[in-house]
């Protein structure tokens, strides 16, 4: 076994380069929304701001690396074999859950996942090791585990939770008392107080917690910063407080844009030097104690680990290697992105965006349970109070179609600063906090004391938020296990345990990178400035598509439905919800139309047919996915199917309405096609389902049709003429608003004007 060791160490460093770009994916988030929810400076300089945060800061967590070493275990109880193990089976099942969570597009913590990762492998193979030797107790295991570390970092990364939403909205509802939205009224004269403060929390951050653990600070340097701590930080802030007023006095200069930019990088570099050890913390572990291995003669079961109970010294090239990799991943993954913007959206106060959460039964009741604990605050305070606090807290009335940020600048300042004070206070405390619990409950606490939680979308907010937390709680107890199951399996098997897993993981990520499924795209861009062309040839683009796809939906719901073909089925029911959601998607875009200005009637017009044709194809997809599931249950029950003229008729009608289809976008995309001719042909089609309806009526006793089959076939005929109805409706609707768009029918309408 020995001469495989150096393969699976290197495997490992590999490996951590695959992490860091999963890793950097997922905790972007957390020092980039409260710059791009504020939209204080173009992407790439707030992406700036974050690179440069990141490779300085990477540079700096040499001393976090511990924590791999020997945070979770006390190595001098295990041999160089049984660490391998617990770091192998940590890579392989931090890699699978990171990207598990990143593609959902939900924030996790990859602190959380190390720590529960770490935890569970430790106390698989010391409980492996106790059982082979027959000392399996509870002392024993204690002894073994580093219970100590390990529960005040547990507690430390769980209790943040509470406590980051409670400081975000404490401080949030404070600072909004004192500058409402309209910050230009009181801006001139606190702001610089503001800046000098939030400049020097974030700087006392950096430098007195920050640098005191780089290699090059000298232990005097340390001792002088911590003992004129208070003496730095005072007269700092009269520098930075003074400098900021002469520049809001002379240049009227936007101080919250430079303490949005200071914070995102404060942030940043952070995030580089309390959590690189979460991606390349296990990796050089695995090759200190390989070096330390190879030293010896001993065998790897006898070769017993006390080197890992030194201080790390990780080399600065390694570590800024790691800080460029997670710069390169930041600039170039979609899936950071996608991350940011659920973080954004349950902040954001856009009344019209679309929720990216629905409702639960919680957020119901803690949505009620807040109502009823508002009615009991108004029965203890006077009412003097609360319309002082309502005067304070009144928000500003946007013109109509100016884009609204989802948050002010006011928030994204408390987001960033707050978040890295309490991450700084943990730092001085010794505990590996995690970095997206804090940033993302401090951004829920101060949006909900912002009042960007109203009645409208309180129970969408409070949701996602338990969604997002449910989610990292789950990470902790599926890391802690499956880390276990793997460390055992590779105890159990061996080398070819080692290469099973190797591939897997490898198949696993070329699949997810490489050769994945990637989703169909909407139909067309969101609508921010239209017109009635743009709605018109918007329109003639997608009803085509949407007739097409309804068509063919409903064409092997029928075909598999009659093959009995319970997968394919399956497969149906999911493309007829998703193109529900979409359809339903595109349907909300009337709402931010409602929003322009200068329109014309003409505009508006259009804009209303817009909604008569989306509303009717929402309630043809609402049809369409209860009727695809109602047959999928069908067979799910495995009922009996219609056979010989039954079936027939469904597969008749189905190509009846194929061919209506075609007819339908043919007089779609006619200027001059006749209503006549559509009324006969929709005619044609209503009195065919009749016939079938009556044919089924006749064989209901004679081909011993039960009434559940009866009542399906019924709802099936009733979609089909509920389709041919819409069809026809969706396509004069539609060639009603292309002669609208002709300029005839403008010289029409003057001529009338004129009369």
């Amino acid at each position: 076994m020995e001469q495989f060791y150096l393969p699976i160490v290197v495997f490992l460093v590999l490996l951590s380069a695959v992490q860091l770009f999963i890793g950097i994916s997922n905790d972007a988030v957390n020092f980039l929304s409260a710059g791009v929810g504020s939209k204080i400076a173009p992407f790439k300089i707030i992406l700036l701001c974050a690179s440069a945060g990141i490779l300085i800061g990477a540079t700096f967590s040499s001393g976090m690396m511990e924590i791999a070493r020997c945070g979770m275990f006390n190595p001098e109880y295990l041999c160089f074999s049984d660490v391998i193990v617990i770091f192998f089976s940590v890579m392989i099942t931090d890699i699978i859950l990171l990207d598990i969570f990143v593609s959902l597009g939900l924030p996790t913590s990859s602190t959380v996942s190390i720590i529960f990762e770490l935890l569970g492998a430790s106390v698989l193979v010391v409980v492996y090791k106790l059982m082979e030797t027959g000392q399996l107790t509870v002392e024993q295991l204690a002894n073994r585990i580093n219970s100590e570390k390990a529960l005040a970092i547990i507690a430390g990364i769980f209790l943040s939770v509470v406590i980051a939403f409670t400081i975000g909205a404490i401080v949030q509802f404070l600072l909004r008392l004192t500058f409402t939205f309209d910050l230009g009224k009181v801006y001139k004269k606190i702001g610089s107080v503001f800046g000098g403060l939030c400049v020097t929390a974030i700087l006392y951050f950096l430098i007195i917690k920050g640098l005191s653990g780089a290699s090059f600070m000298k232990t005097e340097w340390v001792l002088f910063m911590n003992e004129h701590t208070v003496a730095i930080l005072l007269c700092t802030f009269v520098v930075i407080t003074l400098v900021f007023q002469l520049l809001i006095s002379l240049n009227n200069i936007n101080i919250f844009k430079i303490v949005i930019l200071l914070g995102t990088f404060a942030l940043a570099f952070a995030f580089a030097g309390n959590d690189l050890v979460n991606f390349i913390g296990v990796p050089l572990a695995a090759v200190d104690s390989y070096t330390e291995f190879s030293k010896d003669i001993y065998p790897s079961t006898e070769f017993m680990m006390n080197c890992l109970l030194g201080s790390a010294k990780t080399p600065t090239l390694y570590l800024l290697l790691a800080g460029i990799v997670m710069v390169l991943t930041m600039c170039f993954s979609k899936k950071s992105r996608k991350n940011i913007q659920t973080s954004i959206n349950l902040s954001s106060s856009n009344r019209g965006a679309k929720e990216q959460f629905g409702s639960s039964p919680l957020g119901r009741l803690l949505v009620r349970g807040s109502l009823k604990f508002n009615k009991f605050l108004h029965n203890i305070f006077p009412e003097s109070f609360f319309d002082f606090v309502n005067r304070r807290m009144v928000k500003l009335t946007y013109k109509r179609g100016e884009q609204v940020p989802p948050f002010d600048h006011l928030r994204a300042s408390v987001n960033l600063v707050v978040s890295s004070i309490l991450i700084a206070t943990a730092t001085s405390m010794k505990l590996p906090l995690s970095t997206t619990y804090i940033t993302f409950m401090v951004a829920m606490g101060s949006s909900l004391a912002d009042g960007a939680w109203d009645r409208e979308s309180a129970v969408y907010r409070i949701s996602g938020v338990l969604t997002v937390v449910s989610g990292w709680f789950l990470t902790a107890f599926i890391a802690f296990t499956l880390c276990g199951l793997i460390a055992l399996l590779v105890i159990y098997g061996g080398i070819v345990s080692y290469i099973i897993f190797g591939i897997l993981i490898v198949a696993m990520e070329v699949r997810s990178n490489f050769f994945a499924k990637k989703k169909e795209g909407s139909t067309f861009e969101k609508l921010e400035s239209v017109d009635k062309f743009i709605i018109r040839d918007v329109m003639k683009e997608s009803l085509g598509r949407y007739l097409d796809v309804v068509t063919e939906i409903y064409k092997n719901c029928i075909i598999y439905f009659l093959k009995e073909d319970l997968s394919s089925l399956r497969e149906v029911k999911n493309t007829a919800i998703s193109l529900h959601d979409e359809i339903t998607e595109r349907r909300a875009e009337y709402y931010q139309m409602a929003l322009e200005k200068n329109e014309t009637k003409e505009d508006r017009d259009a804009k209303h047919f817009y909604y008569r044709i989306y509303t009717n194809l929402k309630e043809l997809g609402h049809g369409l996915r209860s009727t695809v599931g109602s047959s999928f249950n069908h067979i799910d029950n495995n009922h009996r199917v219609f056979k010989g003229k039954l079936g027939e008729n469904l597969l008749s009608m189905i190509e009846d309405l194929r061919k209506l289809s075609f007819y339908i976008l043919d007089y779609i995309r006619a200027d001059n096609a006749s209503d006549t001719e559509l009324a006969e042909r929709v005619h044609e089609s209503i009195t065919l389902i009749n016939q079938y309806q009556m044919e089924l009526l006749q064989s209901i006793d004679s081909d011993d049709i039960s009434l559940r089959g009866s009542e399906l076939y019924l709802n099936l005929l009733q979609f089909s003429r509920d389709l041919v109805n819409r069809f026809s409706l969706i396509a004069v609707l539609q060639h009603e608003l292309n002669i609208r768009c002709l300029p005839e029918h403008k010289l029409k309408l003057a001529e009338v004007e004129e009369e």
